[in-house]
């Protein structure tokens, strides 16, 4: 077994190592930073083929875990605290929700020295400029923003290689293209190829990924599913319901994540589209109750819910009508149909309220999407109280799990839940049975509806 010198580049003020000499660190900034290194690694004579090193795990440096702040707090949250080094992450989303801009908006904020790479396959450099200078970008942020205006995958990997990017940001991945992968863009295997390829690129130079994607009439990622199943994280750009009627909704935005390898899914990012381009809502508070003046109507209940680490007072709306047909129908879109289906055949067994004859239809202000099971109880008594007329009081807020059999089950975080709706002024809270303060009690649905009529 021989010997060999390999000749390395350290930069002597983060520690990165690159294959040849390089100005400007692309980890930490730092100019001729980057010294000369001599390592003598073990070399046979023969390498037998398909083998591979293999190192114990606990030799894994931890520093190769850390996140880059990403400087847009919903984004932070949505991801598990920033973007993974060597990660990819891909963002979906309808034409003009704002994916472009994320983007940008992300290429200004992050907290990074290094160099970051805007790819764009759909404008051109004077379009960009024209957006960052809507967004307020400063010229000293700019000067950190490469741009590359070509979805050729060749250009972008030479681009790459010459100017080492921390953060790689591609818009978007129908417009990449490769020779080597056939004559059109826009394939499946042309978005298979170039996205491996870039991935791979990412995770060999210490670096983060970003591809935007379009998605298809049915609201999932247009392309092949195998893109999914190649990236780290899959987001979802969501935008609400403009006919909501809400004030502090207007032209909101939910960014959710579908599969994350490095965080939760459960967290929701909330953003609000104006002039300046997307900005964070930290404080959703009374951001999905309905302000009215004078009393409010039946079928409306204030749902105490949790989305991720944050609690949020969701008003849900329920509305009861005779069946236009034999059979009766359930309308629902921003709650499961089935999950509403469910709740209906519990309150028709237990309660005895018929509702085999009525289409349904159930609604939450906002647009906001809840799959949180707390919201069980409130969707209930909103149904229950659009099929008698019987109006729920205004100062009470409801959380819990609705079972098939008309129990009530335990939530997660239920003294949270309780301390934010009387925050909000909320002075009555129905929920499972639990020794909280401020909390009414109920075993099943029956023992509910009593201790709210």
């Amino acid at each position: 077994m021989k010997k060999h010198k390999t000749v390395i580049y350290k930069c002597s003020s983060c520690g990165k190592e690159e294959p040849k000499w390089l100005g400007r660190c692309p980890e930490c900034g730092e100019w001729n930073t980057f010294l000369e290194t001599i390592t003598n690694e073990s070399k046979t004579s023969r390498k037998e083929p398909g083998t591979a090193k293999t190192l114990p795990l606990a030799a894994v440096d931890p520093s190769e875990g850390k996140r880059i702040e990403s400087g847009i707090s919903e984004l932070d949250r949505v991801l598990g605290g920033g973007i993974m080094k060597r990660s990819s992450i891909l963002v979906g989303g309808e034409p003009g929700i704002g994916k472009s801009t994320l983007l940008l908006q992300l290429a200004e904020a992050a907290l990074t020295n290094g160099r970051i790479l805007y790819v764009s396959g759909e404008e051109s450099a004077g379009q960009l400029r024209l957006r960052a200078d809507r967004l307020g970008i400063s010229k000293e942020k700019m000067q950190r923003i490469e741009i590359l205006c070509s979805g050729n995958l060749n250009e972008i990997e030479n681009t790459l290689n010459n100017i080492k990017p921390v953060l790689v940001l591609i818009d978007s991945a129908q417009t990449l293209y490769s020779e080597n992968a056939g004559a059109v863009s826009g394939t499946v295997n042309q978005m298979k190829y170039c996205s491996f390829e870039l991935i791979a690129w990412a995770k060999e130079h210490d670096s983060a990924l970003l591809l935007t994607a379009h998605v298809t009439k049915e609201g999932i990622i247009s392309g092949p599913k195998t893109l999914e199943h190649m990236v780290d994280t899959v987001l979802y750009f969501e935008q609400n319901d403009k006919t909501s009627g809400l004030s502090g909704t207007a032209d909101c935005r939910f960014l959710r994540a579908v599969k994350n390898r490095f965080g939760s899914i459960d967290e929701i990012g909330i953003f609000t589209m104006g002039e300046k381009g997307l900005s964070p809502v930290e404080d959703t508070g009374r951001m999905f109750l309905v302000r009215r003046e004078g009393e409010i109507p039946a079928g409306v209940a204030a749902a105490a819910i949790l989305e991720g680490s944050r609690t949020m007072l969701v008003e849900v709306q329920a509305l009861c009508i005779p069946a236009k047909g034999t059979i009766s129908r359930v309308f629902s879109d921003k709650i499961d149909s089935g999950r509403v289906s469910r709740i209906s055949a519990a309150l028709e067994k237990h309660l005895g309220l018929k509702l085999s004859d009525q289409d349904l239809y159930v609604n939450a202000a906002g647009g906001i999407r809840i799959t949180e099971v707390g919201a069980d109880l409130a969707i209930a008594c909103a149904i229950y109280s659009a099929r008698t007329g019987l109006v729920l009081p205004a100062e009470l807020a409801i959380a819990g799990e609705l079972s098939l059999t008309g129990e009530i089950h335990p939530v997660r975080r239920l003294s949270g839940r309780i301390k934010t709706a009387a925050n909000l002024g909320f002075t009555a809270f129905l929920g499972p049975v639990s020794n909280e303060p401020g909390l009414r009690p109920a075993a099943n649905i029956k023992t509910a509806i009593k201790l709210i009529y």
